[in-house]
C-alpha cells in the first residue's frame, strides 16, 4: 500500500509556517518565495491552522478586505486534519474529498513532520502509474 511516508520522502519534508499575528499580505510574499499554495499557521510554536491560497480568495478577495491589515488567523482554515506518515494514499484523498480540503499536516508522535497537498497525491500516483506502465513496457519487449 502507497503511504504518505512514501510522498514525504519524495518531496521533502519542508515545512512553510507562518505566525498567527502576521498580516496577509505577509503570507502570500511567502506563498509566492517559496512556490507553495499553503502555509502551516503557527502561534507561540504550535500549529494551530493552515492558510491557503483559496482561504485568501475566498475570505479576503471576495470579502473586500485589505490583505496589508488582515491577520492570517482571521481567515485561516482552523478546522484541520492531520494524518500520520503510515496513513496509505487512499485514506488522504478521501479525507481531502469528504472535508474539501486540498492540504493535509503530517504529524506523528503529536509533532509536525510535513504538509502534502492534492498534488503531491496526484503527482505521486501518476509517477507509480508510469513505472508500471514502463515496466509492462520492457516485459512485453523483452518477451518477444
Amino acid at each position: 500500500m502507497l503511504k504518505v511516508k512514501d510522498i514525504l520522502e519524495r518531496k521533502g519534508t519542508n515545512i512553510y509556517a507562518i505566525d498567527a499575528e502576521e498580516t496577509v499580505y505577509d503570507a502570500l510574499e511567502m506563498l509566492v518565495e517559496k512556490n507553495i499554495g499553503a502555509l502551516v499557521v503557527t502561534d507561540h510554536g504550535r500549529h494551530i491552522g493552515v492558510f491557503t491560497e483559496r482561504d485568501y480568495a475566498r475570505k479576503v478577495i471576495l470579502k473586500g478586505k485589505a490583505s496589508r491589515e488582515t491577520r492570517v488567523h482571521d481567515i485561516m482554515s482552523d478546522t484541520f486534519h492531520t494524518v500520520s506518515p503510515n496513513e496509505g494514499v487512499e485514506e488522504c484523498m478521501e479525507l481531502m474529498t469528504r472535508y474539501r480540503v486540498r492540504h493535509l499536516p503530517v504529524e506523528e508522535d503529536d509533532k509536525l513532520v510535513g504538509l502534502i497537498s492534492i498534488g503531491d497525491l496526484v503527482k505521486y500516483l501518476m509517477d507509480i502509474h508510469q513505472m508500471i506502465i514502463d515496466d509492462l513496457g520492457h516485459q512485453i519487449t523483452d518477451g518477444k
